[in-house]
């Protein structure tokens, strides 16, 4: 296939990228073309600095819409919030106006997070679940969403709703593990709170399994199929490094150092992938600890 990629020199998108550079042709994105060209040297990539125009979207298979500053790099201020909406809104908006116009529109793959199901208990939510409790998360991701979504009587939609991709050297993993490293690590808050997972190869396995399979489009779950409290991913994180678990950060802490970008270490969702399972789609990384002894 011929893809566009959006945010593709990010986590998920340049290990996409690497692990399919002799099955796909891929065309990323991006505003830094000479440092993400020199990233991607000797995969099969064209770097480009703008969106190609309607016309030229039509030489693509398929647009993979991953775009967006991340999400818990800075404390969340009113700017801060206003970067993080404008980043996945405004990009995926102009995709949006592209595929419309485009006479042979690409299927669309496009950006979500389980944010979107808000605040939970630990009852397994699927694709038809919506949000109890409305925060920030929940308003970032519906409103990413109902953008991609409006071109789905145009082509094939699917809002990837990912969890806590798990990677060996970026994302949430490393900074999980260094107090580990020093003997601090522990629970966070009460504990309690799920935590939903995806180790990183069966997140871009599951991206390559949905852009084959015409049937599936909508909301889709890129979560393991058995997520976690965080007091037992803090367990098995500590027994994979042969470290103790014996501390534990309190929630007022946290809150104080964070603000309202704690509620994503506080509070969660016990999210399981229905329609990549329906479809037929096999994990290589179910189990945590399975997941955690081969990236560590």
């Amino acid at each position: 296939m011929n893809i566009l990629i959006t945010g593709g020199s990010g986590l998920i998108g340049s290990r996409f990228i690497r692990y399919f550079s002799q099955q796909h042709s891929f065309t990323v994105t991006t505003r830094s073309v000479e440092r993400v060209k020199q990233q991607f040297r000797g995969c099969n990539v064209d770097v480009v600095g703008e969106l190609p125009t309607a016309e030229a979207l039509a030489s693509f298979d398929a647009v993979i819409n991953l775009q967006g500053a991340g999400i818990a790099d800075k404390r969340w201020s009113a700017e801060r919030k206003q970067q993080l909406q404008n980043s996945r809104w405004q990009v995926t908006q102009a995709l949006v106006q592209q595929i419309k116009a485009c006479p042979t529109p690409p299927i669309l793959l496009s950006g979500s997070a389980i944010g979107v199901y808000g605040p939970r208990n630990s009852e397994p939510v699927d694709e038809s679940a919506t949000a109890n409790q409305r925060d920030f998360a929940v308003e970032l991701c519906e409103q990413w969403e109902s953008i991609a979504l409006q071109v789905k009587n145009h082509t094939r939609v699917v809002c990837l709703r990912t969890g806590v991709v798990l990677d060996s050297s970026q994302g949430a993993l490393p900074r999980m593990s260094l107090p580990y490293k020093f003997g601090l690590g522990g629970p966070m808050g009460s504990g309690e709170q799920m935590m939903s997972w995806i180790h990183i190869e069966d997140m871009i396995r599951a991206i390559e399994f949905i852009l084959q399979d015409d049937s599936i489009s909508g909301p889709v779950n890129l979560t393991a199929p058995n997520p976690t409290t965080n007091k037992q991913f803090s367990q098995t994180l500590a027994k994979t490094l042969h470290r103790p678990h014996v501390l534990f950060v309190p929630a007022f802490a946290l809150n104080l150092m964070l603000g309202e970008m704690a509620s994503m270490l506080l509070e969660g969702q016990a999210v399981v992938p229905k329609k990549l399972e329906q479809a037929g789609f096999n994990f290589n990384f179910p189990q945590l600890q399975d997941a955690l002894s081969d990236l560590l």
